[in-house]
This record gives structure tokens, C-alpha cells and sequence, in this order.
């Protein structure tokens, strides 16, 4: 069970620590092979951009998963963020 104060991680944080890092891949690479600007990506990863239904769809072609996996991150960032800070 997650402490409810911790805070939540980013999707975009997983993305970077368990997919990135791993493969050495870059951010550059990622938004080549997404046909994305490489500001996208940053900020994703960042965790200043969440993620949308176009992107899950890239992100799961490019890194074998599904879109369903980044989205369900994403809801529940999105949860956990809004138990944090009550918004």
C-alpha cells in the first residue's frame, strides 16, 4: 500500500528511470523514432507535460507496452496529485 503523503511519481519519471536509462536510449533518440520535438519528451520526462492519448500511443509503439499502461499512470498520478493537494 502507498503511503497517502508520499508524493506520487510521474509518468514520465517511470518513463526515463525504467525504459530510458536501461535501453540507453535518449531523449533525442525517443523523439526522433515519436517524430516529436525533443521539448516535448524533456518536459515529459521532467514531469512538466503529462501524458495525453496521442502520446501513450507513440510511447507504447516505441517501448513495447500499451497505450493503456502510460494512460493508467497518468489517471493515477492525476489521483494521487489531486488527494495531495486537494485540486
Amino acid at each position: 500500500m502507498i503511503p497517502e503523503n508520499r508524493n506520487p511519481t510521474h509518468p514520465g519519471e517511470i518513463l526515463l528511470e525504467e525504459f530510458l536509462k536501461p535501453s540507453g536510449i535518449t531523449r533525442v533518440t525517443l523523439a526522433k523514432h515519436m517524430g516529436v520535438s525533443v521539448q516535448r519528451v524533456d518536459e515529459l520526462v521532467r514531469g512538466k507535460r503529462g501524458i495525453t492519448a496521442e502520446i501513450a500511443g507513440l510511447l507504447s509503439e516505441a517501448v513495447g507496452t500499451t497505450p493503456e499502461f502510460w494512460m493508467n499512470m497518468q489517471s493515477g498520478y492525476d489521483f494521487a496529485l489531486n488527494r495531495l493537494t486537494g485540486r
